[in-house]
Parts: C-alpha cells; structure tokens; sequence
C-alpha cells in the first residue's frame, strides 16, 4: 500500500524557517517523483517542488524559487522541503503527492496536480507578518 506522510509543519514569523518532510512507503522510491503542493484557503492547489527519484532533478515554481530547496534521502524514502524566508503568502496545508517519474519532464507542475494519483494528509504552514 502506497502511503505518503507529511511533518514539520507550524506557526513562523516572516523570514523565518521551517523544513517540511514527507515519508514515502509502499513504492520503489526512484520510479517516482515527488512532488510538494500548497493550498490556501480559498485558493487553488499549486506546485510548489518536486524532485525527480531516479536522478534528483528539482523544479520549483517561481514563487518559492532560492528560498525553498527540495531534497531527498533515498535511503529513508523521505523527501525534505526546506523553507527559508518564508512570507505570509506562503501560508497554506503542504502536501506531498507521488507519480511516476516518467512525467517529471512534461508534467505542468503548477496546475498539473490532479495527475498526482498519491497523497499524504497534508500539514498546516502558518506565516504570521
């Protein structure tokens, strides 16, 4: 059984730090990428990150590019998002979604997350100004 479980979230200041993780389960882990999406309230879900299992490869949206670095530890089948600098528009439930690593060439990884077939539950980022 696939599952993907998300941790680290909490309440920051602006500017502050916070790493996320997901802990992956029940896949080989390099015939997938991982990928990091957010949701504010009222919003729609965006990409945020994503990271390629088999050779590392990393997006990030524009949004959150040189303040946010995705990485992963093969090893633990868990993949890290830190977040630096972080802004009351970062605020929003993070989740880690799973797809084949097939599409991490061609996926739209800002609106493309409904292709995402594996979810964790999805943990609370608040950034107070």
């Amino acid at each position: 059984e696939v599952q993907l479980a998300e941790s680290g979230g909490g309440m920051v200041q602006a500017g502050g730090s916070l790493r996320l993780s997901c802990a992956a389960s029940g896949f080989r882990f390099d015939d997938k990428a991982i990928g990091w999406f957010r949701q504010a309230p009222g919003k729609e879900r965006e990409g945020v990150a994503g990271i390629s299992g088999s050779d590392g490869r990393t997006m990030y949206s524009d949004s959150v590019k040189g303040r946010f670095t995705i990485s992963s530890d093969n090893a633990k089948n868990t993949v890290y998002l830190l977040m630096n600098s972080l802004k009351p528009e970062d605020t929003g439930v993070y989740y880690c979604a799973a797809i084949s690593t097939i599409f991490f060439d061609t996926l739209d990884w800002n609106t493309g997350w409904r292709n995402f077939g594996y979810w964790g539950q999805g943990t609370q980022v608040t950034v107070s100004s």
